[in-house]
């Protein structure tokens, strides 16, 4: 069995939470030390432009326990997570937002289910919310269609940021651009299957108010599910989806040529003036089909060729790290 430096490690992702920071670390301290947990907390500061590093410092500077990451701007959550996941040395991996609406209450239940129960992942889910409208309708919605399309029906909210893993997990799996709205999707597609989901308490926020806009998590949350149902379905084999195409394309193009030139023979057969074939629009569209046709096929030819893991796409500039 691998040996883990802690029993949890809880990552919290962040951008401007000056005022809740001492709140969190003292609720999370107490919750381990009421456990027996040894624990490390793993502060990603995500660009932020208020004074929420000189915190974590001082966290680290007084506290074993606290680790903190500085990113030189704001590259967003996903980058924060894996980033944090790189770093973390726990058994199980705790994720949490750092507006105080996730409760450290929450995380022995959490524990337990991997470490007692066999999960490789558990998510929370808030029934009971508090946010505005403009965030929890898009929220339902892309929740439903993320259910059907990633085969995970027990999933009720897959954006919570109140997660469990099993460390397993988050090493082998990789959040870039926007995907961690979608990492039980993520991970299912890296093998881990045992995914789980657990009730949680959602509280109000305390300070400031929701960096994530409504219209911006119904958008890119759908075009993020798009990508990864692509990339699941065709990303290693893109000749079966574009090949498939072109050459259906292509076919139908060649067969309507054909029926072009046949008919103009016909003409010509029997002694009757026939126009030009130019002259047909089922010519210049037979010809566009071919021609986007072969394109397809090209495309999905070099698609096999080339590598979708480009390099230094979790390339981030870390400025300090404590």
């Amino acid at each position: 069995m691998q040996d883990y430096q802690y029993d949890i490690s809880v990552v919290v992702p962040l951008f401007n939470e000056e005022e809740s920071l001492p709140e969190l670390r003292a609720w999370i301290e107490r919750v381990m030390n009421d456990n027996g947990f040894t624990y490390e907390i793993i502060f990603v500061n995500d660009g932020s432009t208020d004074g929420s590093w000189k915190v974590i410092e001082h966290f680290a500077e007084t506290d074993e326990h606290v680790h903190g990451i500085k990113f030189r701007r704001n590259y967003g959550k996903s980058p924060a997570l894996f980033c944090g996941f790189r770093r973390a040395a726990g058994r199980v991996v705790i994720t949490m937002d750092a507006d105080l609406q996730d409760s450290p209450d929450e995380i022995p239940e959490l524990y337990r289910m991997v470490t007692e129960d066999g999960y490789d992942l558990v998510s929370g889910y808030k029934q009971k919310r508090y946010d505005p409208l403009s965030k929890t309708i898009p929220t339902k919605l892309f929740n439903a269609t993320a259910r059907k399309v990633s085969g995970i029906p027990n999933l009720h909210d897959f954006n919570c940021g109140l997660k469990a893993y099993r460390a397993e997990v988050v090493k082998n799996i990789e959040v870039y651009g926007e995907m961690h709205r979608y990492i039980p999707y993520l991970a299912k597609n890296a093998g881990f299957s045992r995914i789980g989901e657990k009730v949680v308490h959602h509280q109000a926020r305390k300070f400031g108010k929701t960096k994530f806009g409504g219209l911006n998590r119904f958008v890119n949350g759908y075009l993020d599910l798009l990508s990864l149902w692509f990339l699941n379905s065709f990303g290693l084999k893109p000749m079966h989806v574009f090949g498939f195409l072109g050459s259906l394309m292509f076919f139908f193009g060649f067969v309507a040529c054909i029926v072009v030139g046949a008919n103009k023979l016909m003409h010509l057969a029997n002694g009757v003036p026939a126009p030009l074939v130019t002259e047909s629009p089922y010519f210049f569209i037979a010809l566009t089909l071919m021609i986007l046709g072969t394109q397809l096929f090209v495309a999905g030819f070099l698609g096999e060729l080339i590598s979708r893991n480009a390099a230094g796409r979790n390339d981030y500039q870390i400025e300090k790290e404590v």
